[in-house]
């Protein structure tokens, strides 16, 4: 049984590169149902569940520092890649059925909430905060949302739970309906001329240079994301707080903040941001993990077919939007996934669509980086009030 911290770290992190390592190497069909950072927490929570390390004060030491520090640095970094000057480059539309995509996500979780809320545990509103901050960004979000309202990391099983097998229907769904887009389109009234051009102009536009060379690159974003961590819980230490606006909270936004601002600086340009903030939060989720037990996953079945009510009215709602103000399939189906799956996927649907499309597909993911954590939090605010 591992006793010291420095143990226990080194095995989160030898299981997490030997899973991301599988994943990349064997392309067995089961990563795409369950990605490598899915399959981490699982493996983790059952060596957990099976006692390979004792909770020693060493160890609970190491766990709170690092989750502590290490997700505000994430943020900043998953956001470098996130510029608003390129995401204008969209057009209205776009944006428009983006933003109707995550409103009607968090009115989909409103409304499943009511319908299963005597079924849920006392407190499941946090774990489906920090869903709906998953999908409406990404994991990394997700990880965001469940610092700032300090959901029990026990009950993060359920979240990573749905956002896997829910997430997986979904997709399989939308990438099925893909050979009935002209006919979406004709029912609609939509003109996809304006974003057949908007994929084209993304295409033909330069990449980012990256500067410096990559070892420069990597040590100066991580030493300024650590600092930021610093700066950050600092500043947050002197703001009011709230039932609701905790520490933990502030410390969340105003990374956020200044995460959005620095992509739009010569900082965004330098190589690592996206290879750092994944290393960061492999460990992050392999850290949550650490503090779960499978035992208190009894209630899964109710919380999958949740998921499964949250994504059908989330659709039934794109759809009236698409009517109402004329959205192709494309835009809709990319909207979507977008927010629920994040850059590892929208590329994918608009992909099945055009290749010149998949610049689309990337900046719109990027957006819910920006929004996810936000966005996750109000959603968490009204569940917290239904509860």
């Amino acid at each position: 049984m591992i006793t010291s911290a420095y143990s226990f770290i080194a095995l989160l992190l030898a299981v997490a590169g030997g899973l991301k390592l599988l994943e990349a190497k064997s392309q067995w069909k089961l990563f795409e149902f369950l990605p490598a950072i899915v399959m981490l927490y699982f493996v983790v929570m059952l060596m957990s569940t099976f006692g390979f390390w004792q909770h020693s004060e060493a160890i609970n030491q190491a766990y709170s520092q690092l989750k502590q520090n290490i997700l505000p640095a994430m943020i900043f970094l998953m956001l470098l890649n996130s510029d608003l000057r390129q995401i204008r480059k969209l057009g209205g539309k776009i944006i428009l059925a983006f933003f109707a995509a995550a409103i009607s996500i968090g009115i989909a979780f409103v409304l499943a909430f009511i319908l299963f809320q005597s079924a849920l545990a006392e407190g499941a509103w946090k774990t489906l905060a920090a869903l709906s901050g998953s999908w409406m960004g990404g994991t990394g979000n997700m990880a965001a949302i469940q610092m700032a309202l300090n959901v029990p990391d026990a009950s993060m099983g359920y979240t990573l739970l749905i956002d896997s097998i829910d997430y997986a229907l979904w997709v399989m769904l939308l990438l099925a309906l893909v050979p009935y887009a002209q006919r979406f389109s004709q029912w609609t009234g939509a003109d996809t001329s304006q974003l057949d051009a908007v994929g084209e102009s993304l295409t033909e536009a330069d990449s980012k240079p990256v500067s410096g060379d990559q070892t420069t690159s990597l040590l100066f974003l991580l030493a300024i994301s650590l600092v930021v961590s610093v700066l950050t819980q600092a500043g947050a230490e002197l703001l009011p707080t709230s039932a609701f606006f905790t520490q933990t909270t502030w410390t969340v936004l105003i990374v956020t903040i200044l995460g959005v601002l620095a992509a739009m600086t010569p900082i965004s340009k330098l190589f690592g941001a996206i290879e750092l903030s994944n290393i960061m939060l492999y460990l992050i989720i392999a850290l949550i993990a650490s503090r779960a037990d499978f035992a208190e996953l009894a209630a899964a079945p109710t919380y999958i077919l949740m998921g499964i009510v949250i994504l059908l009215l989330h659709g039934l709602m794109m759809v009236l939007f698409a009517k109402l103000f004329k959205f192709d399939l494309f835009t809709c189906g990319v909207a979507s996934l977008a927010n629920i799956g994040g850059v590892a996927s929208a590329p994918i649907l608009a992909a099945a669509y055009s290749r010149a499309l998949i610049p689309v597909g990337v900046l719109m993911a990027m957006l819910g980086y920006i929004i996810g954590t936000g966005g996750g939090l109000v959603v968490g605010k009204i569940l917290s009030i239904l509860a």
